[in-house]
């Protein structure tokens, strides 16, 4: 990562008024996954859905948008210096998730079953767990 790509998001940081911390950063990251992935729990099953599902019921701008947000993970990722190849792997699991969600009616169906915020925090938590081990969470909490 260049100094001044890291410079930028120092600024952005510091504007929101965002923690800059690797256990900040997690939790944030975290909270995410759960919006996205299991935030409202199908009624008479044990099945989560989340705000992907939702938004992308809305043709191609739903799933747009479910895109860039799954984006500011992998930036995050970037961030922590999560490596190019798991960043590549990161994007690709957000564009099969994007690409495919824009079919009617079989992207929605397929929508719930990849969820690509999941298997990139996956992805993510490997990196913090290896990298950062400060910011292991066992049993709810912090390690």
């Amino acid at each position: 990562m260049t100094a001044s790509r890291y410079a930028r998001f120092e600024d952005f940081a510091a504007a929101a008024n965002l923690p800059r911390d690797p256990a900040a950063i997690r939790a944030r990251l975290e909270l995410l996954e759960r919006v996205m992935e299991g935030a409202i729990q199908l009624p008479g099953t044990s099945r989560r859905i989340g705000l992907d599902a939702v938004i992308g019921l809305v043709p191609v701008v739903g799933d747009l948008l479910s895109g860039l947000i799954g984006s500011y993970l992998v930036w995050e990722a970037g961030n922590l210096g999560i490596s190019r190849w798991t960043r590549a792997r990161m994007m690709m699991n957000l564009g099969v998730d994007t690409a495919i969600g824009m079919i009617p009616i079989a992207g929605d169906i397929f929508d719930l079953m990849f969820r690509s915020t999941s298997k990139n925090m996956r992805l993510l938590r490997a990196h913090l767990d290896r990298h950062h081990p400060g910011t292991m969470v066992v049993e709810g909490r912090a390690a």
